[in-house]
């Protein structure tokens, strides 16, 4: 029996919330695997606790990401876990289920 590959049921991304505490920075951005580290595209809010979050679609599995902070390159304190990456430091991972 032939198994068409095109009858598999089909992952749908899930909501995921991102939050990160940086009260006196001023932009805050989530870059990730998901879309091609892109500092720009994914742009958090600021809450009046200095809680910064987003929530974004990602498809199941692992995903490698972190906080774009005024510039520089940050980990999340919160994650689930971190890999190493290319450039000598470590990306945060969120598995998505």
């Amino acid at each position: 029996m032939a198994i068409n590959l095109l009858d598999r049921p089909k992952t749908k991304p899930k909501k995921v919330s991102f939050e990160f505490f940086a009260p006196q920075d001023q932009k805050v951005a989530l870059a990730g695997d998901f879309n091609d580290w892109d500092t720009h595209s994914l742009p958090m809010k600021k809450n009046r606790k200095g809680n910064w979050r987003i929530s974004a679609a990602l498809s199941p599995g692992k995903h490698e990401y972190l906080f774009w902070v005024d510039g520089f390159w940050q980990e999340d304190p919160k994650a689930e876990d971190r890999v190493p990456n290319p450039f000598g430091g470590w990306n945060s991972l969120r598995i998505v289920g």
